[in-house]
């Protein structure tokens, strides 16, 4: 593997690529030379690679958007430091040198007849990095398919690449299970047909775009896709058709799935386009039938989201949440906030997901979500005066936890 210690220096600032596209065996020897070439500090969004669950050596210090895959080790072992920031602002803080930007290690595609690489199935922030980047180190992989929508780059742009024939790291779900089917169908019931959707990774959007099955003409227009986008395109029920902006296109920074689904997706109509295009408030206004989906910890009785701490503890991110949610209550059709009405308690039994005020961070303010979907309802909030939203609220949690919400609801101060 090639030897990053003439090509990094001491107190460079490094980022690499996220999800399927993370460059792993370049990721693995910056971990393997970083006591040798001294202090770095390094910038990566979602990761699976499993070096991330071990001990780093003291002279990496890792930082990032949020604690998403693999992070959430470092995160619980104190190793991460997180940015707090909407993902649209990703680009305008590499711009200023304001997240590591020296060094930038990136997965891309076998070069083309014209001698030209692609991003891959990654890449949003990684375009809006490279025009402000030193030094970049590339992993060809002759697996990666060349997409497009992204910048295509000459080889000379490099200055060290290697090349692989390996699969990718494959994003874990478990599968749906009754409660997640329950949540999905409902949130399917207030998507129309020909809507422009966004949605997250996990076992509750892959359940919820499964039940979208029947629908038709929808499009989407996202920060992150996933297998189950890649199988509605190819039922014929993700055609664009109706889409503002884009029309028949998938548009999307990054693919987070499998290595079947990777395979796929050089004969689909999907574009990878930079953050700054697929985060653009200027962009997603044009989406007059914009739904977002998203999830959270937890959701307040004011309709208030916390997405990113539990325990005090990052487990999550801001992301595109605030920038799609906002999107879609402003200028768009709904924003959906779905989630378990429970969640296991530590002492045993359940904690409710509905709480009277949140325990950690704001991530989304109230008036930026029209619903909130639970196994137990859809919560439409819009228009609502707080004491509407808390009736509301209370009403699709979980039955063991309403009359405790109810009291809450009634005095804030926790007595009946």
């Amino acid at each position: 593997m090639l030897d990053l210690t003439g090509l990094v220096r001491s107190g460079d600032g490094i980022w690499w690529g996220q999800g399927g596209a993370e460059p792993t065996p370049l990721v693995d020897a910056l971990i393997d030379a970083a006591d040798r070439i001294g202090p770095v500090t390094a910038f990566s969004g979602a990761s699976w690679n499993p070096r991330l669950r071990r001990e780093l050596p003291d002279a990496l210090a890792m930082t990032s958007y949020g604690a998403l895959g693999e992070l959430r080790h470092l995160s619980r072992g104190g190793r991460l430091v997180v940015v707090p920031c909407h993902y649209s602002a990703l680009p305008r803080m590499f711009a200023a040198g304001r997240l590591p930007c020296d060094v930038g290690i990136v997965q891309v595609s076998p070069p083309d007849g014209e001698g030209l690489v692609t991003l891959g199935v990654g890449v949003d922030y990684m375009a809006d990095a490279i025009p402000h980047t030193r030094t970049l180190i590339g992993e060809i992989n002759h697996r990666m398919p060349a997409t497009t929508g992204g910048p295509r780059l000459p080889l000379s742009v490099f200055a060290a690449v290697v090349e692989t024939d390996r699969p990718f790291l494959e994003v874990q779900v478990r599968a749906p299970d009754e409660v997640d089917l329950s949540i999905a169908g409902q949130v399917a019931s207030i998507i129309d047909d020909g809507d422009t959707l966004q949605m997250g990774v996990g076992s509750l959007p892959h359940a919820v775009l499964d039940a979208l099955a029947g629908h038709r003409d929808l499009g989407f227009h996202s920060g992150i896709i996933t297998d189950g986008v890649l199988a509605l395109i190819e039922k014929g029920v993700v055609t664009g058709a109706r889409k503002e902006i884009d029309p028949g296109i998938v548009v999307t920074g990054s693919a987070f799935g499998t290595n079947d689904g990777y395979c796929r997706i050089a004969d689909l109509p999907i574009e990878f386009r930079a953050t700054s295009y697929t985060h653009s408030p200027v962009v997603l206004s044009q989406l007059r039938s914009f739904v977002s989906v998203n999830s959270a910890i937890e959701i307040d009785l004011s309709g208030q989201v916390g997405a990113e701490l539990a325990r005090g503890r990052y487990i999550g991110a801001v992301g595109g949440q605030v920038d799609f949610s906002r999107a879609a209550a402003l200028t768009g059709s709904r924003s959906i906030i779905a989630l378990r009405s429970t969640v296991p308690s530590r002492t045993g039994g359940t904690t409710s997901t509905i709480v009277p005020t949140l325990s950690g961070l704001v991530t989304t303010g109230r008036v930026d979500v029209d619903a909130v979907v639970t196994e137990h309802g859809v919560a439409v909030l819009t228009g609502c005066t707080d004491a509407e939203r808390a009736r509301k609220l209370v009403r699709i949690a979980a039955p063991e936890h309403r009359e405790a919400l109810e009291r809450s609801a009634r005095d804030p101060r926790g007595t009946a």
